[in-house]
């Protein structure tokens, strides 16, 4: 089963993830950290710098609440410490090697192996990471200790453009996976 402010702040979350790194894109593209890579037009959103900010900006909002009331409800719920622990070493290479092999069962729905929970707790990081790099880049001057902490602008820009690569690898494995077990999508959307 899955609660319906799971389902919503999910859904909710991959919306703004798409809004935010195809915004991402366009403005990495005005000015690229590696002048090698260039995002294509047909898969940036804003078609300019000056559109894509608007773009990003306004999905930033909607992702910064929708993660906050993710993490509040996980965590008032008990449902961080039910679904993503208890985790180890032993269980995640156990679990690891039978995902490499093709023998990971997925039988329960309900329960996470250990695979999937060293990943949504990576991803869950990897936002927190994803929003301070961003704030480091936007308020550069109201946070410096942020900005600092980081690096530098510059640094945080490659902190920010990295951790956005993560979560993009994140979410075509999700697909990949959810594409290998239909039924979990049944269960992002109608809960059980």
């Amino acid at each position: 089963m899955q609660p319906g402010w799971v389902r919503i702040t999910h859904w909710v979350n991959a919306l703004a993830v798409v809004v935010m790194v195809t915004s991402g894109w366009q403005v990495y593209n005005a000015s690229p950290i590696f002048p090698a890579l260039v995002f294509p037009a047909s898969i940036t959103l804003g078609g300019w710098l000056g559109g894509a900010l608007l773009w990003h900006f306004a999905a930033m909002w909607v992702l910064v609440v929708n993660f906050l009331i993710y993490i509040a409800m996980n965590i008032v719920s008990g449902r961080f410490r039910r679904k993503l622990f208890p985790l180890s070493v032993k269980s995640l290479i156990g679990d690891l090697r039978a995902a490499l092999t093709g023998k990971l069962k997925h039988d329960d729905l309900s329960h996470y192996n250990a695979v999937q929970k060293a990943a949504y707790l990576a991803v869950i990081v990897d936002i927190v990471i994803v929003i301070l790099s961003g704030l480091a880049i936007w308020k550069s001057v109201q946070f410096p200790l942020l900005r600092d902490l980081m690096g530098g602008y510059d640094r945080a820009r490659v902190v920010h453009f990295f951790a956005m690569s993560f979560l993009v690898a994140f979410f075509v494995l999700h697909v990949v996976m959810v594409a290998l077990v239909p039924r979990s999508l049944l269960l992002m959307i109608r809960g059980r």
